[in-house]
């Protein structure tokens, strides 16, 4: 396995940013005993490539400090991709920097540049935990040609259920606002993940499959099954998981195993 962490200016977010990039190599693991002088580096064909995004407080190396990502991405011949996004919930921001435009145009133009990974939506994913699993089906959902596959773990996945509810919990909205703009209540908001499905249905694109684990015990659980129930009634290809666990690393370094064998599903 090897890593990369690269720092390089951003243009479309006007600064400097950090990135976390594992390449797998060819039959090494953690075996070196088992490691021969010969293997071949077969990169021509471009190896599969994960965008894998952080929660809320999270950052570009939360997924190496808290799981083994790294060994699993190099059991699974898998390329992973991990950059910070401060708590945009990977949107553009209204008042801030255009992070959706970042994930989904510079970020694979530089990693397909510099690394030896796939150009084919087929064999590009993306996943995340809570903010990072809205993060993973908003970008896979608006912008479905460039993702064949979106997990979300413990996502915040219906965010209008959620604003609602923290509305009424008495929680300020200033830092929400920030993020997710003012919009009237009644009205649908243009990142709701199912007008975004309903959207990409009406207009013929291709739909990415879609994997949703959530734990029972997990704050968010009632709004991980609102989500489910609003994506099954739009047909979607949906496979839900859940399991015991709370919003924590334990349960997410458990089940991101569970979401690289479905990236390896046909």
């Amino acid at each position: 396995m090897a890593l990369f962490e690269t720092h390089y200016y951003s243009y479309t977010l006007g600064s400097n940013i950090t990135l976390n990039v594992i390449i797998p190599t060819p039959k090494s693991g953690e075996d070196y005993h088992m490691m021969g002088t010969e293997a071949p580096y077969l990169y021509k064909e471009g190896i599969p490539v994960l965008y894998l995004l952080h929660g809320a407080n999270g950052d570009a190396f939360s997924w190496m400090r808290y799981s083994s990502i790294e060994r699993y991405a190099q059991d699974h011949g898998l390329a992973v991709v991990m950059c910070s996004a401060e708590n945009s919930f990977y949107l553009d921001l209204p008042y801030g920097l255009k992070y959706k435009t970042f994930f989904t145009e510079e970020l694979p133009h530089f990693i397909c540049s510099l690394f030896p990974v796939t150009k084919e939506r087929e064999k590009t994913y993306v996943a995340g935990l809570s903010m990072g699993g809205f993060g993973a089906w908003y970008l896979a959902l608006s912008r479905p040609e460039l993702y064949s596959k979106a997990a979300s773990l413990s996502g915040a996945l219906d965010i209008v259920l959620l604003g609602e509810s923290r509305k009424a919990e008495g929680h300020s909205n200033d830092r929400w606002n920030h993020v997710f703009g003012d919009y009237e209540e009644g009205t649908t908001p243009p990142y709701d993940l199912f007008l975004l499905t309903d959207q990409a249905k009406a207009e013929g694109r291709p739909l990415p499959k879609l994997f949703q684990a959530c734990g029972t015990e997990d704050f968010l659980y009632e709004n991980n099954q609102s989500a489910r129930r609003k994506m099954e009634e739009r047909g979607m290809d949906l496979l839900y998981e859940e399991g015991p666990g709370a919003h924590t690393w334990e349960f997410w370094d458990t089940w991101i195993r569970r979401v690289l064998d479905w990236i390896d599903e046909a």
